[in-house]
């Protein structure tokens, strides 16, 4: 049944996440080659948390950035201690909630945000291109997030496994 050309390809839906974690992949290392292009030292994945800092305006949470993006807390952290160590982003104990980090856009940052804004334009654009290239892409990740809220892959997979079955439940 696989295609020996595009192992992934030839199991159709059956290599689902394998697909997805490709198509992202293959787009956040053209966004990397892209920085890398321009000069930039820029890490994709500071975008979402960067992009939070400037429209909130203010120092946030790392908890409250990750519910926003519906990302796990540990990859903000991880982003943002990436971001601070490059002198994006100043942390600080939220002084209401001493278990709390806040952060918050350095005055290098905003430089940052306001230098890759016409490039980020361009990532837009080229998104924007592509998304109509393959039929509204986006309307169909929004049917699969919202069919992934009504009914987890967990669920999925656990309401077909037979709790009689022998082979399953048993240590590996």
């Amino acid at each position: 049944m696989s295609d020996p050309e595009d192992y992934s390809r030839g199991f159709g839906a059956e290599a689902l996440a394998a697909r997805l974690r490709r198509v992202s992949e293959r787009i956040d290392r053209d966004g990397s080659r892209v920085y890398a292009a321009r000069g930039v030292k820029f890490e994709q994945r500071w975008y979402g948390v960067l992009r939070q800092l400037v429209e909130r305006g203010g120092p946030m949470a790392v908890g409250e950035i990750a519910a926003i993006l519906r990302i796990t807390h540990v990859s903000v952290s991880e982003a943002s201690r990436s971001m601070e160590k490059a002198g994006l982003i100043a942390s600080q104990t939220s002084t209401e909630d001493g278990r709390r980090r806040l952060i918050a856009l350095t005055d290098e940052g905003r430089a940052m945000v306001a230098r890759l804004s016409p490039l980020w334009e361009a990532f837009n654009t080229a998104a924007r291109e592509l998304d109509a290239e393959v039929g509204d892409l986006v309307r169909r990740l929004d049917q699969l997030d919202d069919a992934l809220d009504r009914r987890s892959m967990f669920d999925r997979i656990m309401d077909g496994i037979s709790l009689d079955d022998p082979g399953y439940g048993k240590d590996m």
